[in-house]
Parts: structure tokens; C-alpha cells; sequence
């Protein structure tokens, strides 16, 4: 590992601290999750290097103990997963700019590592385009371990695992309310809210998942101009929304 890896590694690490913290717990829960199913910490590995995706997984946990219906469990995770559609577009010109690294960093973009790129200015010293490849990389390897050793530890340790699917429902409470506290204007979020709670009402529980998510992506693109969908930049002290 070279002199420019070791420096980019050490300017990255700190801003994904909260995330390695994140990521122990609810990867752990995750293994622990998969061991008590019957599943070899080898394919918890396997299934979070390929998979990755932490609510993705929760639910495959039970796509892969229920009846096979690889049409429903298609259907299920699609809906899960959709959000990521909106994350693509909004990091769409920034991507372009990554060369060949782009496509893993397409593959390896979750809601926290989307958070971090978006979120954080690394120092004018770094490459912008490889500091977000280290905190992909780096996030990556974080959920990896954790399941990992969640699932070895599954296999010595039998208990009640009942209730362990709630983590991720409480990481993105976390990752919402952190973003609200960050952000001056909330029309994004509000957005999401507002068309989700409409959604449960007119569509139920069970259903409300993909028209909430279409009406989302409806009014972001409809708004698009009139909301500041990056990060802020300060000019002149002052600072002044960047549409991209």
C-alpha cells in the first residue's frame, strides 16, 4: 500500500466512524439473524459482498426460509430497493467524472455511503473522486465484517433473535432525522413524508410502498429546479444552493 493509499485512507476513515459504529450493530444483528436460520457464516459473507444491502438482506432472511416465489421475492425487494433509483439521479453528473471507478461505486452505494458523498467536501488535497471510492470501499468492508462475525458468533450462541429486523427500521429514523438537522430546507424531506403518508392512507400497509415511491420521484422531478438537492457551497459567506 503506497504513500498516496495510506494518506487517502486516513483522511477518509474519520468521516465514516459513524457509519463503521452503525454498521457493527446492525450487521452483527444481521448475522446473528442469518446463524439462528440455519445459514454458515460463509454464506452471510457471501451474501453481504454480493447482496449488500442491509434491508435487502433483513428480508431475504425470510424470502429464503418461506415458499419458493422468486416473483414475489422480486417484486419485495424491488419496492425495498427502490429508493436507490432516486439516489442514482441525483449522483448522475457527479458519477460521469469517476472514470472506471464509477462502477463500483454504483454498485457499493448504499444510504449511508450515499449520505457521506453527497455530505462531505474532502480537503482541496484529495481527489474527490477517489475519496468517495475509499468511503465505498471502506463502508463495504465494514458491513462484511460485521456480518461475519455475527454469524460466527450466531453459531456458538443460540437466543432469542425475535425483534433483531427492527435495527434497520431504526437506522433510518437515525439517518433521517440527522439529515433534517443538517439541511436549512426540508422540501425533500417533507416531500417524502407528505406523499408517503398520503400513500397509507389511500393504499394501506401492505400497498402503499411503490405509489409512495413513484409520486416521490414524480414531484422531485417536477420541483427539481426550485429545491437544493446538494450540498450547499459557501460564497462570500453566505451560503448558496448548487443544483446538479
Amino acid at each position: 500500500m503506497n504513500n498516496k493509499t495510506m494518506q487517502l485512507l486516513k483522511v477518509a476513515f474519520p468521516f465514516t466512524i459513524p457509519i463503521l459504529a452503525g454498521y457493527a450493530f446492525l450487521g452483527f444483528a444481521l448475522g446473528v439473524l442469518m446463524s439462528a436460520n440455519g445459514f454458515s457464516p460463509l454464506i452471510t459473507i457471501i451474501m453481504s459482498t454480493i447482496i449488500y444491502a442491509g434491508s435487502g438482506q433483513f428480508i431475504a432472511v425470510n424470502l429464503l426460509t418461506a415458499m419458493f416465489n422468486p416473483l414475489g421475492a422480486f417484486l419485495l425487494e424491488l419496492m425495498v430497493n427502490a429508493r436507490h433509483i432516486f439516489y442514482g439521479l441525483s449522483l448522475l453528473d457527479t458519477y460521469k467524472q469517476s472514470g472506471k471507478k464509477r462502477w463500483y461505486m454504483i454498485y457499493g452505494m448504499t444510504d449511508e455511503t450515499f449520505s457521506l458523498n453527497i455530505a462531505v467536501k474532502p480537503p482541496s488535497y484529495v481527489d474527490k473522486n477517489w475519496f468517495m471510492l475509499a468511503i465505498t470501499i471502506m463502508n463495504q468492508i465494514y458491513w462484511v465484517l460485521a456480518t461475519g462475525l455475527g454469524a460466527i458468533f450466531g453459531s456458538f450462541v443460540h437466543f432469542n433473535t425475535k425483534g433483531l429486523e427492527f435495527v434497520m427500521t431504526a437506522l433510518f429514523i437515525v439517518i433521517f432525522v440527522e439529515q433534517w438537522m443538517k439541511d436549512k430546507r426540508h422540501y425533500s424531506a417533507v416531500i417524502g413524508l407528505g406523499v408517503a403518508f398520503v400513500s397509507l392512507l389511500l393504499f394501506g400497509g401492505k400497498n402503499f410502498l411503490v405509489p409512495a415511491m413513484i409520486g416521490i420521484f414524480a414531484l422531485l422531478t417536477l420541483f427539481r429546479k426550485h429545491m437544493d438537492i446538494s450540498v450547499a457551497n459557501k460564497n462570500d459567506g453566505k451560503e448558496v444552493a448548487r443544483i446538479e
